[in-house]
């Protein structure tokens, strides 16, 4: 593999001519759960809504009383959470077994921002770190090096503007900082060597954020 066109900040982690920073993370999917747990939260989140919206039609209908009695104080009221839990479970194992259990990403981050691209389930790490020198190699003008077709490789980018951010979570048991907007979510992941590096970048930028670890 040819060299990456740009300094090496951390171990990991590349700075470009073209003012973005560079890194490629893999992990094992069965190992470190934070996506499951991310889905898990959203979906617990989508099951209150749905149990404020249940408990709002029974106010309307002058039964508020009876929603405790007839139905939050009762076993029915895991049903919905329940089937939640086992479809996320089954999904995720899926859409595991297909990415081979291993989830790599390459991360773009400068002043403004950052770029989580999913590479493809074929993907190895060894094929990932290519990949990023031939980023850093069109970053820096070097066509041959960027190669053509490479950006065929994502699979997925989602865009997170630092401005944007209103809280930022340091998970570091999961080697990953949450950047969460309003609506939207994005997650960075960083090996030990490298992860201190973000987050201290990302405190610097994130200025309308609060911070927790």
């Amino acid at each position: 593999m040819k060299q990456i066109e740009g300094s090496k900040v951390t171990e990991n982690i590349y700075y470009c001519s073209d003012g973005k920073y560079r890194w490629v993370y893999e992990f094992n999917m069965l190992k470190n759960p934070i996506i499951l747990l991310t889905i898990w939260k959203i979906l617990g989140i989508v099951a209150l809504i749905i149990l404020v919206f249940s408990f709002l039609i029974e106010v309307f209908d002058g039964n508020a009383a009876g929603w405790f009695t007839n139905y939050l104080l009762t076993p029915e009221v895991l049903i919905i959470p329940g089937i939640l839990f086992g479809l996320s479970m089954i999904a995720y194992l899926i859409v595991a077994v297909i990415y081979g259990w291993k989830y790599i990403v390459l991360f773009e981050m400068d002043d403004n921002g950052v770029e989580h691209i999913q590479m493809q389930k074929q993907f190895k790490k060894a094929e990932g770190l290519t990949w990023l020198v031939a980023m850093a190699g069109l970053a820096a003008g070097n066509f041959t090096t960027a190669g053509a077709g490479m950006l065929a490789g994502s699979k997925n980018v989602s865009r997170t503007n630092f401005a944007d951010v209103k809280k930022v979570k340091r998970k570091s048991r999961f080697h990953c900082i949450m950047l969460n907007e309003i609506i939207e979510r994005n997650q960075l992941y960083a090996d030990d060597a490298d992860i201190e590096f973000v987050w201290n970048f990302v405190r610097k930028k994130c200025i309308n954020a609060s911070f927790s670890i």
